[in-house]
């Protein structure tokens, strides 16, 4: 493990209990990530990435090992206070999206704002940027129900930088679009890590997205097998 590193896993073990047999899906899992980096891993389905993707936002722990990001023990956290670093301090893309269908675009934005000490003309400033950042500029007042899927996209990756995290956990952000729409959202992905200097981490199978980040790796049965930079 890199002392230095702005994520950092060293010997992360878990498994999973499932009809009383235990499944392992990290024996041995070492990871080192550099700040600003945007990464892309890939792998067959029950690789251990979504596995990962939960251990890294906070949502599941570790059974053994050492998880750091930013110089914090993740692993050593509380739920309550793994809940409230995730909420200071990360984004996170859905594939499908997550949009809550009764609020419209800015309202789906503003949701991480509203246990933010801000005030209502803050708030709105802060959604109004992002949305025009991601190109939806006009948009605010519609709801996901008459939004194209890349549409409905830039709210959520809207909704992941409202608070100005400093990493974006990615899951499959271009898994439901089509070709156009996803290039659309992989070029905002860009343009957050190379001009913000957002850290990325995208899980996905498509080979074109994961070779819009500058580091791709591979897992397989719970463990990295290749790493290659990918090709900007």
């Amino acid at each position: 493990m890199t002392q230095n590193s702005y994520i950092a896993l060293d010997g992360i073990q878990k498994s999973y209990r499932i009809g009383g047999e235990t499944i392992p899906i990290f024996t041995n899992l070492d990871l080192s990530i550099s700040e600003g980096e945007f990464v892309a891993i890939m792998g067959p389905s029950g690789s251990g990435k979504s596995t990962l993707l939960n251990l890294l936002a906070g949502i599941d722990t570790p059974d053994a090992g050492i998880l750091r990001i930013h110089h914090q023990r993740i692993d050593r956290m509380g739920e309550a206070a793994r809940s409230a670093w995730r909420a200071h301090n990360m984004g996170i893309v859905f594939q499908f999206y997550n949009l809550l269908p009764m609020l419209n675009a800015a309202e789906n934005v503003a949701l991480p704002l509203l246990l933010k000490p801000l005030s209502a003309a803050e708030r709105q400033l802060r959604v109004t940027k992002v949305l025009n950042l991601v190109g939806l500029r006009g948009r605010e007042k519609q709801y996901p129900s008459v939004m194209s899927g890349g549409q409905q996209q830039r709210v959520g990756i809207a909704r992941a930088i409202v608070s100005d995290p400093s990493l974006l956990l990615c899951d499959e952000p271009t898994g439901d679009l089509d070709r156009k729409s996803a290039d659309e959202v992989l070029e905002i992905l860009a343009f957050l890590n190379r001009e913000m200097g957002k850290t990325i981490i995208m899980v996905t199978h498509d080979p074109q997205a994961a070779h819009a980040a500058s580091r791709l790796l591979h897992l397989d049965k719970g463990q990295f097998i290749d790493t290659e930079r990918a090709a900007s």
